[in-house]
């Protein structure tokens, strides 16, 4: 799909730029709001470093990933895509 990841690269601890398959590219804050749950473990900066793409989704250990559809709508829109 459009919205599929190709490749990402970290710049700073939770905080990534992204780009699709169609070539849009834009940045992904995750603010520590948002990191409960499932998403606790990405507060540690050597897990959020194992940031890898699978399947277009970006992704890490422990089957987390993100919704890639809904981090390009963001960054379509935006530049940008800020999780809080």
């Amino acid at each position: 799909m459009y919205w599929d990841v190709v490749e990402a690269k970290i710049l700073d601890h939770l905080e990534f730029a992204v780009t699709f398959a169609d070539g849009l590219s834009g940045q992904v804050r995750l603010l520590p709001s948002c990191l409960h749950g499932v998403f606790a473990p990405l507060q540690d900066p050597v897990v959020f470093r194992q940031l890898h793409i699978t399947d277009g989704f970006v992704s890490w250990p422990g089957e987390l990933d993100l919704a890639p559809d809904a981090m390009y709508e963001a960054i379509k829109k935006n530049g940008h895509w800020v999780l809080s």
